[in-house]
């Protein structure tokens, strides 16, 4: 494989240490390993100790789960006491894919210490009537079931007062999660939060079925005589739930995400996860790529509490051995995320039609309301119409009215919030909210939290609710704030969109494929590469309709086509989602992709990411700020739980949103 030309910041391979470059290429034994060693030195992979780890798992050590200290301590000594007094053992779990999953490996987990269904229930909040978190209903229904010990994954931090409840009705909690944490410990046995570490150790990452994980690796080495099952099985669902939840993918994260993409793509064969074989049947995925879950496995699990708001029976599906049993689950989890689609994209043209009639040159935050839109899908809208049209949106729906208590700001990350209804209770607009181009949503929201009913989530993602008389002087209030910040910083201008190779069109296939490869599981901290094909041009070019797993077509239109250059005589295939065949440019271009695997055709393919046009195009500077079609295919529910960091990282110009799965 010839030297790949690269933009001026990088270094060419003639650049890097020889002994960088024999390196990698141990690693890569059907390549030269030049672009990867490019890629591995730029991201700062550049000591030999630290490179052999982040590529082969087998050489890197994790950390011990004792290195929560006191906190993981009380945490087994707690559930030693439970396992020899017989207490009764609830874990309260989480509706999205991340909660679902830590839910799942708690599940199997602490099942092989206590008897299921029996010593051991789990609880898992409706997501359209419950929300994220603790709640006293909730507590009430398991203190009547006699229920000793709740045991939290990916929530409960930051809920002070419902733990303080439940200990008042002689109910201890230990707390797993990774959010942000409360000022004050919360009064609890234990509470396992990496958010205690520095952000350089390597459990700091940790995503909410990670963090469970760890508890259960605790409870497995201090009394090994008992489980029937290596702790090891569990590390499929961790995968699934660290890469859904966009965390970033170093240090243990990393390490966890490996070994469960390695025991992932076996399932199909092995079948010992009947529900997970099934789901990856119904997406066309085989399981030993990030994607496969990001865009397959994850808006799945997460369509289902959108859709019914109770996501129970994921855990079955996810644990279960009864085949039968699973592949009805599964189809069922197909259908919520089909009608996901559906209602996404219906309300995606509403918001769009009231659009057309706001001024938007005098709008610097995108604030609708409308009491027809589910509220399951309006983080997703959000995200999209933020992208679309360079601002920060704010969806609202007031179809549930909702008894007002005193306002409440909660820190818990949320996007569905508390929706208990009385007859003649004051009607709330309730909704999500998404951010773009760095600006920071949360410190944004919360200025205006004296109009707020409840509100929390993080800079580029958060839910809200407010009475619906508060939303006109919301609606001022929030642009005002923008418009002064945006004199001092300038924070709507676009970031530059940078790619990380420069590649010909001759050395794409599968040898660069495999090759790239070796730098998965990509995510958060670790993007997929952007290759820079310069000077190119479309063939072959025509679109086609996805359809669903019944065969019915669906709305999501894609571009299929070969892309060409001067250094082949042939084109390479490719796909560009969201877009319409003659939106393809007819001449050259500069055109940025990433290179994918096609699982149904057995082939490596492109995936465009941006185009540039022009007639200048020869004398293309990567980081000026330029005209760029995007293509939206990531644009996922993914993107609502985090994706947005990486997102505002790019020029986003004009695009259209798709939705590939």
């Amino acid at each position: 494989m010839p030297d790949p030309q690269l933009p001026g910041h990088v270094q060419s391979s003639s650049q890097l240490p020889q002994w960088f470059i024999e390196a990698v290429k141990r690693h890569t034994p059907n390549s030269d390993g030049l672009y990867a060693a490019q890629l591995l030195w730029q991201r700062g992979i550049q000591d030999p100790e630290k490179l052999d780890g982040f590529l082969n798992p087998d050489l890197y050590k994790p950390a011990s789960p004792f290195e929560f200290g006191q906190e993981m301590k009380s945490a087994i000594k707690r559930l030693h006491q439970a396992i020899k007094a017989g207490e009764k053992v609830t874990i309260w779990g989480d509706f999205d894919a991340d909660g679902i999953t830590a839910t799942s490996v708690l599940w199997e987990g602490l099942g092989q210490f206590f008897p299921q269904n029996q010593q051991l229930t789990y609880y898992i909040p409706n997501r359209l009537t419950e929300s994220h978190g603790l709640n006293r209903a909730g507590i009430d229904q398991l203190a009547t079931s006699e229920t000793k010990l709740i045991v939290t994954c990916d929530t409960g931090s930051t809920n002070l007062k419902e733990i303080d409840y439940a200990q008042q009705l002689g109910i201890d909690i230990i707390i797993t999660d990774h959010h942000t944490l409360p000022d004050e410990r919360p009064p609890v046995i234990s509470i396992i939060n990496p958010r205690y570490f520095a952000e350089i150790h390597p459990l700091f990452h940790l995503s909410g079925v990670a963090v469970a994980y760890k508890l259960v690796e605790a409870l497995y080495q201090t009394l090994p005589n008992i489980p029937q099952h290596p702790v090891e099985e569990l590390l499929d669902l961790v995968a699934i739930g660290l890469i859904a939840d966009l965390v970033q993918l170093s240090g243990d994260c990393r390490y966890l995400a490996q070994r469960g993409i390695q025991k992932l793509q076996q399932q199909l064969k092995s079948r010992t996860r009947p529900g997970v074989a099934r789901l990856l049947e119904l997406c066309q995925r085989s399981g030993d790529r990030p994607t496969d879950i990001s865009f397959g496995l994850g808006p799945r699990i997460n369509a289902v509490s959108r859709i019914q708001g109770d996501a129970s029976f994921c855990v079955e599906l996810l644990t279960s051995q009864d085949e039968k049993r699973c592949h009805k689950l599964a189809e069922e989890t197909e259908l919520a995320n089909t009608r996901r689609k559906s209602l996404q994209k219906d309300v995606t043209q509403q918001v769009k039609n009231k659009l057309a009639q706001i001024d938007l040159s005098t709008t610097s935050v995108i604030v609708l309301e409308d009491p027809q839109w589910p509220v399951g899908v309006l983080g997703l809208v959000a995200g999209q119409i933020a992208q679309e049209y360079g601002r920060p949106t704010i969806l609202l729906s007031t179809e549930i009215e909702e008894k007002i208590n005193p306002p409440e700001v909660n820190t818990e990350q949320s996007e569905q919030l508390s929706a208990s209804s009385t007859p003649h209770s004051p009607i709330l607009a309730k909704g999500s909210a998404r951010s773009v181009n760095n600006i920071d949503l949360y410190e944004l929201v919360n200025s205006q939290s004296h109009l707020l009913h409840r509100f929390g989530g993080h800079p580029f993602a958060a839910g809200l609710s407010l009475p619906v008389e508060n939303i006109p002087l919301f609606i001022e209030a929030i642009n005002h704030q923008l418009r002064q910040k945006l004199v001092v910083t300038d924070a709507l201008v676009n970031p530059s969109l940078e790619a990380d190779l420069v590649v010909d069109v001759a050395n794409l296939g599968k040898e660069l494929f495999q090759e790239l490869k070796i730098i998965e599981p990509c995510g958060m901290g670790n993007p997929v590469p952007k290759l820079l094909i310069k000077n190119c041009w479309f063939e072959q070019v025509w679109n086609s309709n996805t359809q669903d797993f019944k065969g019915r077509k669906v709305q999501y239109i894609k571009t299929q086509l070969e892309i060409w250059d001067d250094s082949s005589s042939y084109g390479f295939p490719g796909l560009w989602w969201g877009h319409y065949q003659d939106e393809v440019p007819k001449g050259r271009c500069n055109a940025i992709v990433e290179l994918d695997y096609n699982n149904y055709k057995k082939r490596p393919e492109v995936r465009l990411v941006a185009l540039q046009l022009g007639d200048t195009i020869s004398s293309f500077n990567l980081f000026n700020q330029l005209d760029w079609i995007l293509d939206w295919r990531g644009e996922d529910e993914e993107r609502g739980r985090g994706g947005e960091r990486e997102l505002a990282k790019r020029n986003v110009v004009r695009g259209r949103h798709s939705d590939p799965e």
